[in-house]
């Protein structure tokens, strides 16, 4: 599966990178070590999917079964594929949580972030989320049109929302883990009417494109960190969207929406929330190879997840240096 193949070798650049490239001024760099789990799986939009916890470890490759007659329920399509497969991604993630790395999750549908934080939750406890996405990911199954999964995730994980989520096969496992308090969206620009009511409804911090292009991206994220930390400081779980980025620079994503970020400020996104020192797990989704026209295009969006994804364990554009770095004598 060329997809596969492409996000391992994404897994491992970056930590390797991350391994060359730690800042001295954060406590936190010396502290925070890569493994990687393999885990395919793209059931949930009807593309393969990294875990990646940066020292470089490697967990190996996930396996993921076939579900046989995984026949739509109401509305929903592949729950049964969807909800095995987050079983045991959030598992996976709760073992290499113990372990104290940070944990990366590169790859397939945005369905899997209910695995990722489901397991960060069980292993550290409250969260704070910062979503960036072009999509709200809050359809219930019951306001989505299409019944896909990754349209859906936050409305699984939030508390308010339980009681709007009907039964589903493979699903009785997932507990809610989110305050609606606790999240923040950055760069929406394409949400369902039933998820702007969701969203107003309950009070959750949003900054669409309108509000990025009217206070800046620095004033966002100095909002976002201040909103986050009014009370206790609590790990951030950043799940980003390549297609939160504009798709003149990210093409190769499944469901590309005009008037996205531009690569500066989605990297400035990850620089600041890094210096938070509060980062503890990052999902890094939607970067579909199968989905660009070109070489070209494929390679600006690997490249721009790569960087991404530095920008959150300490690479600075400024430049870095290690520690024990010394000039050397003549």
């Amino acid at each position: 599966m060329r997809s596969a193949r492409i996000l391992r070798q994404l897994a491992v650049t970056v930590c390797k990178r991350h391994h060359h490239h730690h800042h001295p001024h954060h406590r936190y760099h010396h502290q925070r070590s890569a493994g990687i789990i393999g885990a395919p799986f793209s059931k949930g939009q009807v593309n393969a999917l990294c875990v990646c916890v940066c020292v470089l470890k490697d967990y190996g490759n996930m396996a993921f079964e076939e579900v046989v007659d995984d026949e739509p329920v109401g509305r929903v399509k592949c729950a049964r594929a969807v909800g095995s497969a987050n079983k045991r991604l959030s598992d996976a993630v709760q073992a290499v949580k113990r372990e104290g790395h940070t944990t990366v999750m590169l790859g397939g549908d945005h369905s899997l972030a209910i695995g990722s934080i489901h397991g960060h939750s069980a292993a550290v406890g409250e969260l704070s989320v910062v979503w960036v996405d072009a999509h709200a990911d809050i359809n219930t199954p019951l306001t989505s049109s299409t019944g896909n999964i990754h349209g859906q995730p936050m409305s699984y994980l939030l508390h308010e929302l339980q009681s709007k989520i009907p039964v589903l096969p493979n699903f009785s496992w997932i507990k809610p883990c989110v305050s609606a308090k606790d999240l923040v969206y950055i760069g929406l620009r394409d949400v369902d009417p039933g998820e702007h009511y969701i969203l107003k409804l309950l009070g959750v911090k949003v900054f669409s494109m309108s509000e990025v292009d009217h206070l800046g991206v620095p004033r966002v994220m100095e909002e976002t960190c201040d909103y986050l930390s009014a009370k206790v400081k609590k790990p951030i779980h950043l799940s980003y969207d390549i297609d939160a980025i504009d798709p003149s620079v990210t093409p190769a994503t499944g469901t590309p929406v005009v008037g996205g970020l531009t690569y500066r400020e989605g990297v400035y996104i990850t620089e600041h929330i890094c210096q938070t020192g509060l980062l503890s797990a990052v999902d890094m989704v939607e970067v579909n190879p199968l989905r660009g026209r070109t070489e070209d295009d494929i390679q600006s969006t690997v490249s721009t997840a790569v960087d991404l994804l530095l920008g959150c364990f300490g690479r600075l554009r400024e430049g870095n240096h290690s520690s024990d770095y010394r000039l050397p004598e003549p």
